[in-house]
């Protein structure tokens, strides 16, 4: 089959290098602009585009779609299909019906739940047991289109956004293959996608890096855990932005029994890590960075920067 691929970040590239090593032939690819990366604001191309250079790919980056010049492309070409990937730009009928097989969409949930923009830290902050990947025939709706396949990824209490990202990533990318080889035989039925089911994983926003230490334990671990390693949950230290990289269950601490929500206990070295009041009990803080400087371990942290007890984040 020869396809059109649309994506940009490192959760598409994974799957733009399995249709690479595939039977199906990727003619060519559409990524967003050139973007300021990084402190230095340095403009660079994204992962997809990167790898399309390499590996002599015609490339694509319009701002909002349809484009002319994309247009042109794919009537000259007639791609099979047009495969969709963390792309970012609404899709238009001219393109949904463009290709014989449509225009095909690898989500990172097991749709209808979590449609939107952020599925995979959804997951993580409602505490979820199992999460997965789905490939969808999309519609001009957002994540709305007829389900083809899915495939289901336990979440473990360890996950964070980097490790249940990786691993949906490498898991996606087989299941579009499997995709495109069973819509080529003929061997999937689409099925609409049941309404009374679907939930929204809207665009975060940067108050949902504050941690309210108000909030019961699991939750403020399922938040952290959620942002880690970006953009990195966040409390104030005497006015200071304080990222909180990762944290533990906490033992019941009686210096901590009464004290104010975001009070801080006693750091002990034979304990998990830096003891905090929640509003149900205690969890302990073991990654911790404070603006502009290093992440470190909570026993470097605190060597380099104490926080005594009875200190109050927030």
């Amino acid at each position: 089959m020869r396809v059109f691929f649309m994506g940009t970040p490192e959760f598409a590239l994974i799957s733009l290098e399995r249709l690479c090593c595939s039977c199906h032939r990727v003619i060519g690819v559409l990524t967003a602009p050139d973007r300021p990366q990084g402190r230095g604001l340095k403009v660079l191309p994204s992962p997809v585009k990167r790898f399309a250079l390499e590996n002599g790919l015609p490339i694509f980056q319009p701002s909002s779609l349809p484009d002319p010049d994309l247009l042109d492309f794919l009537n000259q070409e007639k791609p099979d299909a047009i495969i969709v990937v963390a792309c970012g730009l609404k899709i238009p009928r001219v393109l949904l019906e463009l290709p014989r097989y449509g225009c095909i969409n690898l989500h990172a949930s097991l749709l209808p739940k979590y449609r939107g923009a952020s599925p995979i830290q959804a997951a993580l902050l409602n505490g979820e047991k199992v999460t997965g990947v789905t490939t969808m025939k999309l519609d001009e709706g957002w994540d709305t289109g007829d389900l083809l396949l899915s495939r289901e990824i336990p979440i473990s209490s360890r996950d964070n956004f980097g490790s249940l990202h990786d691993r949906l990533a490498v898991e996606g990318a087989g299941l579009l293959v499997e995709t495109l080889d069973l819509l080529e035989k003929g061997k999937i039925t689409p099925v609409p996608q049941k309404e009374e089911l679907a939930t929204y994983a809207r665009k975060l926003k940067k108050d949902d890096l504050i941690l309210d230490w108000t909030a019961p334990s699991a939750k403020l671990l399922n938040q952290i855990r959620a942002f880690d390693p970006w953009p990195g949950a966040r409390t104030y230290l005497d006015g200071k932005l304080l990222k909180v990289w990762s944290a533990a269950p906490g033992r019941p601490r009686p210096d901590l029994t009464t004290a104010l929500p975001g009070t801080t206990g006693e750091f002990r070295r034979d304990g998990c890590g830096l003891p905090v009041r929640t509003g149900d009990g205690v969890i302990e803080l073991t990654e911790l960075q404070l603006g502009g400087k290093k992440r470190l371990p909570v026993a470097k942290f605190l060597a380099g920067s104490p926080i005594p007890p009875g200190t109050v984040l927030g």
